[in-house]
């Protein structure tokens, strides 16, 4: 982002988690609070950033073996004659879904209970900079209308 931005900045999704990554704002006079807020939020980044590209790694991985090993059963190759790849039908990809749904639910369980805990701490962060900034604008406001 350009140096007299302030405002966070979101990216193109990345390649391997699909996740769009944020590079955040960083005040010049930032209070330990919102250092506090904006290191949280960069944590929550960079966790989901790795979840989402190890699971897409491996959801990609076995869905190419599960597709090798049903084209093989049916004694196909992994691409035609023409050279396009060969595909299943919907059905039978509704099973490897299924399958790696139910085999990745501790997983999801997991990621979802500390997605939850994550954001709780960020959007608690949130309530304590927006109170701080709050008083500091009514404190600065009853300064000026003394004057």
């Amino acid at each position: 982002p350009p140096a007299h931005s302030r405002s966070d900045w979101i990216g193109p999704p990345d390649k391997h988690s699909n996740l769009r990554p944020i590079i955040f704002y960083r005040p010049p006079e930032e209070s330990r609070l919102e250092r506090r807020l904006r290191e949280a939020r960069q944590e929550a980044q960079a966790s989901n950033q790795r979840f989402w590209a190890r699971h897409n790694r491996t959801f990609r991985q076995e869905k190419e073996e599960f597709i090798y090993s049903r084209l093989k059963a049916k004694g196909l190759e992994m691409r035609d004659e023409s050279g396009q790849k060969a595909t299943l039908n919907a059905e039978e990809m509704a099973d490897f879904y299924k399958d790696f749904l139910s085999k990745n639910l501790k997983k999801h369980l997991q990621y979802n209970r500390d997605w939850y805990k994550r954001n709780f701490r960020i959007t608690f962060l949130m309530g304590q900079v927006a109170l701080v900034r709050a008083l500091r604008w009514l404190r600065w406001r009853k300064k000026n209308v003394e004057q």
